[in-house]
């Protein structure tokens, strides 16, 4: 058995975190990019996985570059609103989704591909409900991902697009500054995980929780259709992120890319499986334990590994059990 190979028997994290089936490496680690002292192996580390091996960011890089050679009107175009390059961009976004959020469901949850291996939840989908608008999990997860969320990816790419067309946004090529287009790919992540965490935590203000996303919360055991089920305002408010190329200068590529990963990796974030296994080796990580955690607890986790906020806020649940002794001891007092 290689270190590669997944295993399900029981380890001693697994026994010290009750109730999931499957428990990764703990503690889990933030970005060590915001350590101190600085660490500078462990930050090489962190971009090689990354961005140098079959990863999310190098695999919507890719992506990116596809659809900005091929599938992108010209900023000549989408200098008038039109019709054609519009739901030329919306058709794309909607292939997009279906294939990736579609195929990883049909794999992990049809065809069960690998199993219960690497899955973090015992749990199936709900089939029935009565909080779900269409009745099962995944007919309610669909309709909001690809009427709402679809729909606000493709409003938002309009807008800059059109924006840069009439010169009200600036545009960035690649012989305006080599260096920093390709600096630009690196930071996007660390800014979209900084709005993320604080557009999450206003999201979890009673109003709007009850307004928006309670819609959501719906799901505690997540699926790939999960990650983009938000209501309509929520839609509104996570691609926001985009807005600040109002100010920052970026290519259409810059913009296919943040909007990309904004969809996309809420759909692979949501997975439910840490990895995907091919003859039974880890070769692309998916689902993240550190969210998923936050769909079953609530209180924790509202960002990501890119900042660390949580740690910061003390909302960090890094999955050790001394952790949710912390977590257990905080809901007391509030209880109290």
């Amino acid at each position: 058995m290689t270190a590669d190979t997944p295993t399900d028997t029981p380890t001693e994290t697994d026994r010290k975190l009750p109730g999931w089936h499957h428990v990764p490496d703990v503690p889990i680690e933030v970005s060590p990019f915001f350590a101190w002292p600085p660490r500078p192996r462990r930050m090489l580390r962190w971009i090689a996985v990354r961005w140098f091996r079959l990863a999310e960011n190098s695999i919507l890089t890719g992506l990116a570059l596809v659809c900005w050679l091929w599938l992108q009107p010209s900023l000549e175009t989408t200098r008038t609103l039109s019709l054609d390059w519009i739901a030329a961009i919306w058709l794309r976004n909607m292939a997009l989704m279906v294939i990736i959020a579609g195929g990883l469901h049909w794999f992990f949850y049809i065809r069960k591909g690998q199993g219960a291996r690497l899955k973090f939840d015992p749990r199936d989908l709900m089939h029935k409900g009565r909080q779900f608008t269409f009745g099962g999990q995944v007919r309610d997860n669909m309709f909001w991902t690809l009427v709402s969320g679809v729909g606000f990816w493709t409003a938002y790419e309009v807008l800059m697009f059109w924006a840069m067309g009439n010169g009200w946004a600036p545009v960035l090529a690649w012989i305006d500054n080599p260096l920093w287009f390709v600096v630009l790919f690196l930071l996007t992540p660390v800014w979209i995980s900084f709005h993320f965490y604080w557009i999450h935590r206003a999201l979890h203000w009673r109003p709007l929780y009850r307004l928006a996303h309670a819609l959501h919360h719906r799901n505690v055991n997540v699926g790939p259709w999960s990650g983009l089920s938000m209501h309509p305002v929520e839609h509104l408010i996570f691609f926001s992120s985009v807005l600040v190329h109002f100010i920052v200068a970026a290519s259409p590529v810059h913009i296919l890319f943040h909007m990309q990963h904004q969809a996309l990796t809420a759909v692979t974030s949501h997975t439910g499986f840490e990895d995907l296994l091919l003859r039974d080796r880890r070769q692309l990580a998916l689902g993240t334990f550190h969210h998923q955690m936050h769909h079953r607890y609530f209180e924790v986790n509202y960002g990501n590994l890119e900042m660390p906020w949580d740690k910061w806020f003390g909302t960090f649940h890094d999955g050790t059990a001394a952790a949710h002794d912390r977590l257990r001891h905080r809901r007391g007092r509030h209880r109290a």
